[in-house]
């Protein structure tokens, strides 16, 4: 035969709140006293979340989190979510391959503007900086333009720049290793999402303009017989040794004042000795 209930007033340690519950046994009184006590705690957790000092930056992140989760992530194939297609091009039938265009798109940008750049380059140097712009190419095309760092479907987790559900998160400006804003967007999440993220930068932290290309096309002037290392402004040029992702907040735009590695601009020949 069941206990009869009786009343209870019981609160959390520490607590001047009171809750009023019924119970039949001791058991019972803990079992229900615990559910109700852990449900106030995050109750007040929460509360605590939104009215401490940062408040505005952490109620952002769980809007934005909010509004994400309230979409189609997991969704890849145009099937799946045929309104995040909208206003693309019909050759694109899932997101992922979308993606890794955007990302190639912008690497084949930064190709063209290093080629381009041929006309700023002294006469007589102009064929070797060509040959070593081919060399670039050459490689970005066998690496697909690195289109990976925006494909969530990427086996290796170190080629991409998002989780394996399409989060990605805001490295920080140039001068600082994180973001102090916690800048984060999946654009895998719905259409807003995916147009807001082409305000995102990948940004060079040894700039391409104002250091990296006319670096290399002093090197390729100066170079006086010694070998350009090509790959190491291939690295600075395309790849995330000096690319970050960066929301639009966060990209400054000033002059960064850093240089190319001095010690790395030319490699050394290797020398065939003879054995007499």
């Amino acid at each position: 035969m069941a206990e009869p209930l009786r009343a209870f007033r019981v609160r959390g340690r520490g607590s001047p709140h009171k809750f009023g519950l019924a119970a039949g046994s001791l058991r019972g009184l803990l079992r229900k006293g615990c559910r109700l006590l852990q449900r106030e705690a995050v109750v007040e957790a929460a509360q605590k979340l939104l009215t401490d000092e940062r408040a505005p930056r952490r109620q952002r992140l769980l809007a934005d989190l909010i509004h994400n989760l309230s979409e189609n992530i997991l969704a890849e194939d145009k099937e799946e979510d045929e309104k995040w297609f909208e206003g693309l091009e019909s050759r694109f039938k899932n997101k992922s391959s979308y993606m890794r265009y955007s990302c190639e798109s912008r690497i084949r940008s930064y190709m063209k503007e290093v080629s381009s750049f041929i006309s700023n380059v002294h006469p007589k140097a102009r064929d070797e900086y060509k040959r070593i712009t081919d060399l670039m190419a050459g490689k970005l095309k066998s690496v697909k333009y690195n289109g990976c760092y925006f494909d969530r479907r990427e086996e290796e987790e170190a080629a991409r720049l998002c989780t394996t559900e399409g989060w990605f998160s805001c490295q920080g400006p140039f001068d600082r290793d994180d973001c102090p804003c916690k800048h984060s967007i999946n654009p895998y999440s719905n259409r807003e999402s995916r147009i807001l993220f082409s305000t995102w930068n990948l940004d060079h932290i040894i700039e391409k303009k104002r250091a990296v290309v006319p670096e290399l096309a002093e090197a390729v002037k100066t170079q006086d017989g010694r070998e350009v290392n090509w790959e190491y402004f291939y690295q600075l040029l395309f790849t995330v040794d000096n690319l970050k992702l960066v929301h639009i907040a966060c990209h400054k735009k000033t002059n960064h004042n850093l240089s190319c590695d001095k010690t790395k601009i030319y490699r050394r020949r290797k020398h065939n000795h003879r054995i007499s």
